[in-house]
C-alpha cells in the first residue's frame, strides 16, 4: 500500500461511475490523495466516460493483457489492474451481481493485509458485514475488514423502519412490515433488460419473500434485532425510479401528521408532494450529484396512510444508486480516518435534500 490515502474503485457502471466522479469533486475534503478506477473492457463507446473520469482526476488501471487494446482507444492506463489493488487503501467493488465475491477469492484475500478495507455493493451477501448509513452504523468495528453495502431498495426499507419503528437505544417498535417494491427495468444508462410490460417476482423464500427483506433482516440483525419483515417485488416497463409500497404495523398509535413529521425530522429522508416518478426523477437529474439523489428514500407525503391508529401505509421512491454511494462514502471514511470520518463526511450533508 502506498504511504497516501488511496480509493480504488473497481467498476465504472451505474454505482461505479458516479462514485468515482463524487470522490473526485469532493476529494480535497475527504482527505484522498489518489482516485484511481478499474475498467474491464475497453470499448469504443465507453471512451467518453474514461476521458471523462480521467479529466476529473482518476487515475486508470486495466488488465496487463488489455494494455495495448486501451492504446488503440487513444487511452493511456496509470496501471495494471492487480498493482492498483496492491497499492490502494480501500478498493470499492462496484461490478455486477457476484463477480465482488470472485474478486475477494481471487484477489482482495492476497492483499487483505496492505490495504485498510474493502467493500462491494448490492447482491454480494456473504462479502462482509452488511452497512447502511444511518441504519446500523454502530455495527461496525475496526476489525470488520470487508464492507457489504446493501442494495438501494434494501437502505430504502431499512429507513422506512429506522424511522417509524426503532425508538432510543434502539427498541424494537416494529410488530410486522410488508413492503411491494415496485422496480424499474433498468437504469437509463443501460440498453439492456428492458421489459414491454409488467413482470412479477417470485418469492424464493420461504419465511421473508425476495432479498429485499432477507437483506434488511440481516442487516438489522448485526444490531441483535429480529424483525418481522415480508416482501414482494415486481418490475415496472420503466426506467425512471423504484418505487415501494410500504405497510408497518407499530405498537404504539400514530396519526397521519405525526407519520409525517417523523419522516421531516430525519436529514437522510426528502418528502415530495409528487405522485409521479418521473417528476421525482427529473428534480434528481437538475439538483442531484451527477443526477443523483443521495438520500436514503423520498416519501410521497399525500399517500400516507394510517389503519387502527397503529398501521403506516403509503409510498416511497427509492433514489437508486444515490443512497448506496452516500454509505460507500462514509464507509470509506470509516477506514482512512476511524476517528474523523463523521467530520469528514459533513460535506456531503448539502446533497442531502429535504425535498423534492
Amino acid at each position: 500500500m502506498s504511504d497516501g490515502k488511496i480509493v480504488h474503485v473497481v467498476g465504472t457502471g451505474t454505482i461505479g461511475e458516479p462514485l468515482i466522479g463524487l470522490l473526485c469533486d469532493a476529494q480535497e475534503d475527504l482527505g484522498i490523495d489518489e482516485v484511481t478506477f478499474y475498467k474491464h473492457s475497453p470499448v469504443l463507446t465507453d471512451r467518453p466516460k474514461i476521458k471523462g473520469l480521467v479529466k476529473k482526476g482518476a487515475n486508470l488501471a486495466v488488465n496487463e493483457n488489455k494494455i495495448s487494446d486501451f492504446h488503440e482507444l487513444g487511452i493511456e492506463p496509470m496501471y495494471d489492474a492487480e498493482e492498483a489493488i496492491k497499492r490502494a487503501s480501500v478498493v470499492v467493488d462496484c461490478t455486477p451481481k457476484g463477480t465482488g465475491l470472485m474478486n475477494k477469492e481471487k484477489y482482495y484475500k492476497k492483499y487483505q493485509n496492505k490495504v485498510k478495507g474493502f467493500m462491494a455493493q448490492g447482491s454480494e451477501f456473504g462479502f462482509g458485514k452488511m452497512y447502511a448509513v444511518g441504519i446500523n452504523d454502530e455495527a461496525i468495528t475496526p476489525n470488520d475488514k470487508y464492507i457489504h453495502i446493501v442494495s438501494c431498495n434494501t437502505h430504502n426499507i431499512a429507513v422506512l423502519i429506522k424511522t417509524l419503528a426503532i425508538g432510543k437505544q434502539n427498541k424494537n417498535h416494529l410488530k410486522e412490515a410488508r413492503f411491494l417494491c415496485i422496480r424499474r427495468a433498468n437504469d437509463i444508462s443501460q440498453v439492456k433488460s428492458f421489459i414491454p410490460s409488467p413482470e412479477v417476482g417470485t418469492h424464493k423464500d420461504p419465511i421473508m419473500g425476495t432479498h429485499h427483506a432477507v437483506d434488511v433482516y440481516h442487516l438489522y440483525k448485526t444490531l441483535g434485532m429480529n424483525l418481522n419483515v415480508f416482501s414482494s417485488a415486481l418490475k415496472l416497463n420503466t426506467q425512471y425510479m423504484h418505487c415501494i409500497w410500504y405497510d408497518l404495523k407499530l405498537d404504539y398509535k400514530i396519526n397521519k401528521e405525526e407519520v409525517a413529521q417523523k419522516f421531516i425530522e430525519n436529514p437522510r429522508v426528502a418528502i415530495t408532494h409528487k405522485k409521479s416518478a418521473n417528476l421525482v426523477f427529473s428534480f434528481g437529474r437538475e439538483h442531484g450529484h451527477y443526477g443523483r439523489l443521495l438520500d436514503q428514500t423520498v416519501i410521497v407525503i399525500p399517500t400516507i396512510h394510517v389503519v387502527n391508529e397503529n398501521e403506516v401505509v403509503g409510498f416511497c421512491f427509492t433514489p437508486q444508486d444515490g443512497n448506496s454511494i452516500i454509505s460507500s462514502v462514509t464507509a470509506i471514511e470509516r477506514f482512512l480516518y476511524p476517528k474523523e470520518f463523521e467530520e469528514k463526511v459533513k460535506g456531503l450533508w448539502p446533497f442531502l435534500l429535504q425535498e423534492v
